[in-house]
């Protein structure tokens, strides 16, 4: 794991690893997300810019950037609530919705806020 927590220093932004560099940072060592979340706790390593605009966000202006959206297509309501599970939308899910709908995956974190739907479990780990 030592060559991965060095992978993740020399990723840092703001002192943190981006979401979307631990994925990178995954599949470039063919790990798990979870297994890099791991290896940055070791590092004593925040994670940070959820992609789905959940979290991380500090260097900012603010925690979250998930916002309430004025209005959802139908469509898209409709598929957020039948892949919920126990009341949630899975990370790997809302990453799937936004695919099919061709939709930056930020929008599915802003959908879900407008629906007040909680999105877990996160992919790598971090709630």
């Amino acid at each position: 794991m030592k060559e991965v927590e060095d992978a993740i220093r020399e990723s840092l932004l703001d002192g943190r690893l981006p979401c979307k560099r631990a994925f990178d940072l995954a599949s470039e060592r063919d790990l798990s997300p979870l297994d890099v979340h791991r290896a940055a706790d070791e590092a004593d390593t925040r994670i940070s810019r959820c992609q789905l605009g959940l979290f991380g966000f500090e260097d900012l202006g603010g925690k979250r950037l998930v916002h309430r959206l004025p209005k959802l297509p139908e469509s898209l309501e409709g598929r957020i609530r039948e892949a919920l599970i126990d009341g949630r939308l899975p990370c790997a899910t809302a990453w799937r919705i936004a695919k099919e709908q061709a939709l930056p995956r930020f929008l599915i974190g802003c959908a879900c806020e407008t629906l007040e739907v909680r999105i877990a479990p996160c992919q790598l780990g971090c709630f």
